[in-house]
């Protein structure tokens, strides 16, 4: 059976190198980005949220941080995005510990207000601080295109096969994550907390551990979604919606899967593009009723989200293949 699976993702892995040389088209490879870059997104909070239980609202802080730390790098001291959005993951991990300090001690809705509330003073801040663009926000230059400079004029295929590969390692992690004694610590602070405090697992140091995680790879998604638009400003990278959208994915996927994540992006993302280009500016929201009404019937029939939904259906047809 193991080797059944490595086999199937192999398999997987190859289409998805190929999948942008058979479509060879722009707007489907763009949508294939975001589906890749919002996916990296929703997995990143899954180790918080899904595997760790801690339900936050304002995973945006740390895109945010991630896109405005190469940005401004860049633009000023003429370094590469690279080395940015290292920089924007270790900046985010610090800012996870500070905001995990206070916040770490509520539970339930109020520690969701709470990252809530973060997330709009990040928000403010961005949009008034002169020295990062304030509200117009930071053009970024255009330069030669190469990969040392994260810039490609001529195709969007650079930009694919990069999200691949960042989308892969935050796939990578996960799994890792899940399997190791880390996982099942996440895993028993989600099902009970003072049932592990109990057990000798100190609490709040796991939860930062999620947390910083969790934060590093957010931050990444936003250094390459800055490099990839080639401008940032606090409607684009630090939005409410922003943080909105990354739950619901990894919710609409299904919480504490390897990839779930992925699942969710690739439902709701080709929805808000599709939406966009045929209701363009009058259409704006439409997604988000058609994300409402996914949500809620998810809810109501498959709490485990399409990742419980899809392994529910291969276990029945497993258990009729036996019976036969």
């Amino acid at each position: 059976m193991k080797g059944k699976k490595i086999a199937y993702f192999g398999i997987l892995v190859i289409a998805l190198i190929l999948l942008p040389l058979i479509i060879n088209k722009d707007f489907l490879i763009h949508v294939f980005i975001l589906i890749l870059m919002y996916g990296m997104a929703g997995q990143a909070w899954d180790l918080i949220g899904g595997q760790t239980g801690q339900i936050a609202l304002g995973h945006a802080v740390f895109f945010g941080i991630g896109a405005y730390t190469s940005a401004f790098l860049f633009i000023t001291f003429d370094i590469t995005p690279w080395i940015g959005m290292i920089a924007g993951g270790f900046i985010s991990v610090i800012v996870a510990l500070i905001i995990g300090y206070p916040c770490f001690k509520l539970r339930g809705h109020y520690f969701l207000l709470a990252t809530l509330g973060i997330a709009e003073i990040a928000r403010t801040i961005f949009a008034n601080w002169d020295m990062v663009g304030g509200s117009q926000g930071l053009f970024i230059p255009l330069m030669d295109e190469s990969f040392l400079a994260f810039q490609f004029h001529t195709s969007k295929l650079p930009y694919y096969y990069i999200i691949l590969g960042l989308a892969g390692l935050a796939f990578l992690v996960t799994v890792f994550v899940k399997r190791s004694k880390l996982g099942y610590y996440f895993n028993a602070i989600r099902e009970d907390e003072e049932a592990a405090k109990a057990m000798g697992i100190n609490v709040q140091k796991f939860k930062f551990i999620a947390f910083s995680m969790s934060a590093f790879l957010t931050s990444i998604a936003g250094t390459f979604y800055a490099q990839y638009l080639m401008y940032v400003d606090p409607g684009s990278v630090v939005p409410f919606m922003l943080s909105v959208q990354i739950v619901l994915i990894a919710i609409l996927g299904g919480m504490g899967t390897n990839y779930g994540p992925f699942l969710g992006a690739l439902v709701l993302i080709p929805l808000s593009e599709v939406s966009r280009q045929i209701f363009g500016g009058g259409g704006a929201g439409f997604h988000l009723i058609i994300y409402g009404l996914l949500i809620v019937l998810i809810s109501i029939y498959q709490p485990a989200g399409l990742a419980g939904w899809i392994e529910s259906l291969l276990k029945k047809r497993k258990k009729s293949a036996e019976v036969n």
